[in-house]
């Protein structure tokens, strides 16, 4: 399998995993208006488990150091591979409570409050179970991604006051749903680190490398997705129940999407857990979590969410970005020092 050897191209895969994880969303706004979330889910997690799949047989497969993925899914054992599937469950749990908190507050909102507090309690479960990095670095860093939480909640709050159209009760349980999601999406990368070996060079027997454990997570979520995501199609947050005859009415190119979506996904959950085994699963995760800062750029230069905020609320944002950024780059530092 391929293996990064190197803490600065680790870094840079973790960069592409902020790019994977904070613009994978953006697939759902471009599919037509009235293609319900529940709907375009269904064709993210086949995206997700196609590319989990072929990147197996491929970089995977390749060079002489560990295991070959399909030989390392055959030696697995079941608590590794149940490990991994539970990890999926949770994590598409988070995603589902994501996706709708983006519909209801917007990327700049969702990422900064629901992401922002999984990398908080990522960072702490995965530091834990695993301690590689400077603590007193990791920590400073783990700060500044709070203030830029609270800054960014604050501006919500502004935008909230400030558009008439937006009921205060809609605006609550969008946080509401950006914290709940927060605590799920932190706490399923433990479950997959849980099933991989820390070296991916070094193989264990029972433990999977990170070709295998992401490929047995999207098995997860696909799996779970007909249990999280049956019952937001029956009970949704946002609108009316939709079902799978409204799901096999879409087109060729709205099902598209969705796939493009997991693709995307899937490409920065791989590049991440490949990173791991160089830069640590604590680093590692957090370094993926700076997709906040990416999505957070979506939603408020792209799309425009907070276009009718108050005056004052720029500089909120501004200093949400830089607080966000400080924080990332003392994690970084954590490892290198």
């Amino acid at each position: 399998m391929f293996v990064v050897h190197s803490y600065p191209l680790a870094v840079i895969f973790c960069v592409v995993t902020m790019l994977g994880w904070g613009s994978w969303a953006n697939a759902k706004k471009l599919a037509r208006p009235d293609w319900r979330f529940e709907l375009f889910y269904w064709d993210y997690t086949l995206g997700v488990l196609l590319f989990t799949l072929i990147l197996g047989l491929t970089m995977g497969s390749s060079g002489t150091e560990g295991r070959p993925f399909l030989a390392d899914l055959a030696q697995a054992s079941s608590a590794s591979i149940i490990s991994a599937l539970v990890g999926g469950a949770i994590f598409n749990l988070a995603n589902i409570l994501l996706v709708a908190a983006i519909e209801i507050a917007g990327m700049a909102v969702a990422y900064p409050v629901g992401i922002g507090l999984a990398l908080i309690i990522g960072v702490i479960v995965n530091y834990r179970a695993a301690p590689v990095g400077n603590v007193a670095l990791l920590a400073a860093g783990v700060v500044l991604v709070i203030l830029a939480i609270v800054l960014d909640a604050v501006a919500y709050r502004r935008l909230l006051a400030a558009s008439p159209g937006v009921g205060s009760k809609a605006g609550a349980s969008g946080l509401l749903i950006s914290v709940a999601c927060g605590v799920f999406m932190g706490m399923f990368y433990r479950f997959v680190a849980a099933a991989m070996y820390p070296d991916p060079a070094d193989a264990v027997n029972g433990k999977m490398g990170p070709y295998a454990a992401v490929f047995v997570l999207a098995v997860g979520i696909l799996l779970s997705n007909f249990v999280w995501n049956m019952f937001a199609m029956k009970k949704p947050f946002v609108g009316t129940p939709v079902s799978f005859g409204d799901y096999f009415a879409g087109r060729p190119g709205t099902h598209l999407t969705g796939v493009v979506g997991g693709v995307i996904w899937g490409v920065g959950m791989s590049f991440n857990l490949i990173a791991s085994g160089r830069a640590g699963f604590a680093i590692s995760y957090a370094l993926g979590q700076g997709a906040t800062m990416i999505a957070a750029f979506w939603g408020v230069f792209i799309w425009k969410e907070f276009r009718m905020s108050p005056p004052g609320t720029s500089a909120l944002l501004a200093a949400m970005f830089a607080s966000f950024l400080a924080g990332l780059t003392l994690i970084v530092l954590a490892r290198a020092v």
